[in-house]
């Protein structure tokens, strides 16, 4: 009997999850990543997946299409279109938003201004840079761009719209670009075999219960 017929593959999204480091060096994962996989365990025995929704969230899935717009509009990228294409392979699954010959483009969409990463030199999420990383390995790519950018504020139960379109559009984005680093994705891929490993354990574990 097999609690988990799906091998576990890292979302692009998730590999930052991987790569916290565990405090103990006898340790192979850290508390940050089995909790992670303790969700998608439950997620599999349960067939449910955990539902997480925020203001934040939902400003990104509400503006998606908008935020794509504004990036090939302001960023001058001709006769690109919304990628809708999954990757996958026996490591790792992920969908860019962008992609151009030679690129993957990610579009992170600011809540509001306060969160928007108007000075930051180096991106605010590290997390961001290994999905894009993971996207990288899975389209070919060497090149890689974070965008986030800056579009109306949604009103909610306790806010009110706020629209930024008075703005010079050159304070409404701001770009991270990264190269691909091999050694990140075999980091990574150690990582998940680890991952395997905890996720059979805990099988072995919950099978000798029935």
């Amino acid at each position: 009997m097999e609690l988990f017929k799906e091998q576990f593959i890292c979302r692009a999204s998730a590999a930052g999850m991987l790569m916290t480091d565990p405090k103990k060096k006898t340790d192979t994962i850290s508390k940050t990543t089995i909790s992670y996989l303790n969700d998608w365990m439950k997620e599999h025995i349960y067939g449910y997946r955990k539902n997480v929704s925020t203001k934040q969230i939902e400003k990104g899935i509400e503006y998606e299409d908008a935020a794509i717009e504004a990036v090939i509009d302001w960023c001058d990228l001709p006769f690109v279109v919304k990628n809708e294409q999954r990757f996958t392979d026996d490591w790792f699954t992920g969908e860019p938003d962008l992609l151009t010959t030679d690129r993957v483009i990610d579009i992170k969409n600011s809540w509001d201004f306060n969160t928007f990463p108007l000075f930051d030199e180096e991106i605010p999420t590290e997390n961001y840079m290994y999905q894009v990383q993971v996207y990288m390995y899975l389209t070919g790519r060497k090149k890689a761009s974070v965008i986030y950018v800056l579009l109306t504020t949604p009103e909610t139960k306790f806010e009110p719209e706020i629209t930024y379109d008075h703005v010079d559009t050159k304070f409404r984005y701001k770009v991270f670009d990264f190269d691909y680093d091999p050694e990140i994705i075999e980091k990574l891929k150690q990582r998940i075999i680890d991952c395997r490993t905890y996720i059979k354990q805990k099988e072995n574990e919950l099978l000798t219960k029935i």
